[in-house]
């Protein structure tokens, strides 16, 4: 188990939403420990505390809300804060979404970086997975199984010569994360941009943030980052959508062709069945689960 973190000062960033096309500006705050992930909606002074059962809507992004108002399209920045292990802060936003900046998690990594990060006093609660969660819907799969770390083993599966079937198995922790998967942008299909845009998706999309695909390759003039970077985006989007817990995971997460939604059903599938998961928040005792030993036990 190891200290809750922060950020060592605040720091300010701007851009553009992907999907509103609005320029929204952001700043990221440190704050106190136990208090979680906060959004702040300026223009609406209204705030919404990040949870699994805040996520409002998941169509191509994740939006949190809470009935009134929302923030859309928090997963990469969400992703990042849970890779580089900032489990406290506030972030305020003068707009709806959370700007795509390059459609990676690269820049978010650079300004928390540039911020610094703090250890503050208080532990970090976890969730053990302690028996298999899964979810089958129209062709895909996903599920949360016992393991002793967080990993990943994420599959694709797309009809273009250029994506088709692409896998990775990865164990996440913050070395792994800024290097393997901080930096693997946001994708979309050609043949599909003029029907997002006319139904108010993708306003602000541009090769700038996403690599565009059509039937005989890729549109960008720069080169993909890593050769596998569509299941490597597919992971970032994946940790962005668990983080929403609040807690370090020790489980691994199974993945064929899932997305925004299918990750929302099965985290609400998994906080409805007690007997699937621990939380662990006493650093001083052990919990043995199956075959495995968990140091600290957790506390109900």
């Amino acid at each position: 188990m190891r200290k809750q973190r922060t950020l060592k000062k605040k720091i300010k960033a701007s851009g553009i939403g992907l999907h509103s096309g609005k320029k929204v500006e952001i700043t990221l705050e440190p704050a106190a420990e136990n208090s979680g992930i906060t959004f702040y909606r300026e223009d609406k002074d209204s705030e919404i505390k990040l949870s699994y059962d805040n996520v409002v809507d998941t169509r191509l992004a994740t939006t949190i809300g809470d009935g009134n108002v929302s923030i859309k399209t928090v997963e990469h920045l969400l992703s990042t804060l849970f890779g580089l292990k900032v489990d406290n802060i506030y972030i305020r936003l003068s707009s709806e979404e959370v700007p795509i900046m390059d459609g990676s998690g690269a820049p978010w990594v650079y300004l928390i970086k540039t911020a610094g990060i703090v250890e503050q006093n208080a532990y970090k609660h976890s969730i053990i997975i302690k028996k298999p969660v899964k979810i089958k819907e129209n062709g895909k799969f996903v599920a949360l199984i016992p393991a002793k770390n967080f990993e990943i083993g994420y599959s694709i599966n797309f009809d273009n010569k250029v994506i088709q079937k692409q896998k990775m198995n990865i164990e996440v922790d913050e070395f792994s994360f800024v290097k393997e998967i901080s930096k693997a942008r946001t994708f979309g299909f050609l043949k599909d941009i003029e029907y997002l845009q006319n139904n108010n998706l993708a306003l602000g999309g541009s090769l700038d943030n996403a690599i565009v695909v059509d039937e005989y390759g890729i549109i960008n003039e720069d080169p993909l980052r890593y050769e596998d970077e569509f299941v490597r985006h597919k992971i970032l989007d994946a940790i962005g959508d668990l983080s929403v817990l609040g807690l370090d995971i020790k489980g691994k997460y199974i993945a064929y062709k899932s997305g925004h939604d299918l990750n929302n059903k099965l985290l609400r599938k998994l906080m409805s069945d007690k007997s699937a998961y621990e939380i662990v928040k006493n650093p001083l005792k052990e919990l043995k689960v199956g075959s495995l030993i968990w140091s600290p036990v957790a506390t109900k």
